[in-house]
């Protein structure tokens, strides 16, 4: 199965490069199918195993995404962002852009709202992690360890006391209608103004982190969100939770990029040996177990992995 989960990975990542380079020609089933070298009936049935949809709807609502990102983002008429992202007319575009998002494109334009975006799926991720093994190649990367501080910011998010890891968490969340991986992270996409990572970038988790705050009883849930400004002034989620984070220092462990495939186990050991066996004696600094102090921890291979856990003056 894992051969699958490969080449439906390469038909996603086909998608997202022609619609960003506006490639139409890469976009119609034959060509997909061409580059697996399968049927497009064969094609399109294991699509629709793995990704939970069919081709035809994900590249629809994939193109609808980069869409609204254009819509919020620039100045090009509504008629040229129609006819870049495949609609035939303003008209087709609108239509559709309502039945997606439930606002009309100008509407979006005038007052961009947080709505469910597309995500893009990552089925070789999904399978690596969540039903087979994650690569233990080892790495010579050193784990850097510094101190920074950190102003005081917003942490939009979801939460779940019950969770044990980040497959764990959203089986959880995903059993709350409006909770799921899917609905959680499409919001978080569509939203501007994220602290980290890239805002015209869809559905690629960007700026999306995993959260660790601690409560007034000593409880430490495990969060799921986006970073935003202190004086953020921008329409959310009603059903989300936000934490106002006072400013604070913080030390950091980070690995650089890695190979997900090859390498991603041993790097999360050696990330963890180095918390466990860090020592701050003659460091001036002491873990901060205070309540509303919260812990981040983020994962980009291609960038770094890194946690960043609250500190304060011994």
């Amino acid at each position: 199965m894992s051969h699958w989960h490969r080449q439906i990975q390469t038909v996603v990542d086909t998608i997202d490069d022609a619609i960003r380079e506006g490639g139409d020609e890469r976009l119609t089933l034959d060509y997909l199918a061409s580059r697996l070298g399968y049927s497009p009936f064969h094609t399109t049935r294991m699509f629709r195993a793995l990704a939970g949809l069919p081709l035809r709807d994900y590249l629809r609502l994939r193109r609808l995404a980069f869409a609204l990102i254009a819509v919020r983002d620039t100045d090009a008429s509504l008629l040229e962002i129609a006819v870049e992202h495949g609609f035939s007319s303003h008209e087709a575009f609108t239509r559709a852009f309502k039945a997606a998002y439930g606002v009309a494109p100008a509407q979006y334009r005038k007052r961009p709202v947080p709505v469910v975006l597309r995500t893009k799926i990552n089925p070789l991720d999904y399978y690596l992690i969540g039903k087979g093994e994650i690569g233990m190649a080892k790495t010579n990367e050193d784990i850097k360890l510094y101190y920074v501080q950190i102003p005081a910011h917003k942490y939009l998010h979801i939460k779940n006391y019950e969770s044990n890891g980040y497959f764990d968490f959203w089986e959880k969340q995903d059993k709350i209608p409006g909770q799921d991986c899917d609905t959680i992270c499409g919001l978080l996409d569509s939203i501007k103004g994220k602290l980290d990572g890239e805002d015209d970038v869809v559905g690629k988790y960007s700026g999306q982190i995993i959260g660790y705050p601690r409560e007034a009883d000593g409880r430490i849930p495990e969060a799921y969100g986006v970073r935003l400004a202190a004086d953020y002034r921008g329409t959310l989620p009603g059903d989300m939770l936000v934490l106002d984070v006072a400013e604070g220092e913080y030390i950091v462990f980070e690995h650089g990029p890695f190979d997900f495939e090859a390498q991603g186990g041993a790097v999360f050991e050696q990330l963890e040996a180095a918390v466990k066996a860090h020592s701050f004696a003659g460091s001036g600094y002491a873990p901060d177990d205070s309540a509303g102090r919260i812990a981040y921890y983020y994962h980009d291979p291609e960038r770094f992995i890194k946690l960043v856990i609250p500190v304060k003056k011994a």
